[in-house]
């Protein structure tokens, strides 16, 4: 069984930072991308792509975060992290971090695995 869990979340005001942190422990013989979505107050559908980055550690981010993130991994503690800085209030969401991987138990299929969410709030 596979478990993504974070860390990192909190309140901060406008111009602050913040540091994510994503750790996925279980069976997992390979991960592939790592990244963060994030899901803002009243927009309970709709889930956006915030970063992510490959084994081969390419990025993307979206253009709102430009410049003010940086998502880095660390594979051998297969860690995902996202530092926040210049934070904005339109920052404010829950934030769920996400691994494509593989277990021991099926090595040759890729799945998806999200962990809990973590709240990140920026006050104006």
């Amino acid at each position: 069984q596979v478990q993504l869990v974070e860390s990192g979340g909190g309140l901060v005001q406008t111009g602050g930072s913040l540091r994510l942190s994503c750790a996925a422990s279980g069976s997992i013989s390979r991960i592939s991308a790592m990244g963060w979505f994030r899901q803002a107050p009243g927009k309970q559908r709709e889930r956006e792509l915030v970063a992510v980055i490959t084994s081969g550690s390419s990025t993307n981010y979206n253009d709102s975060v430009k410049g003010r993130f940086t998502i880095s991994r660390d594979n051998a503690k297969n860690t995902v992290y996202l530092q926040m800085n210049s934070l904005k209030p339109e920052d404010t969401a829950v934030y769920y971090c996400y691994a494509d991987l593989r277990t021991w138990d099926n090595p040759y299929l890729t799945n998806d695995y999200w962990g809990q969410g973590t709240q990140v709030t920026v006050s104006s």
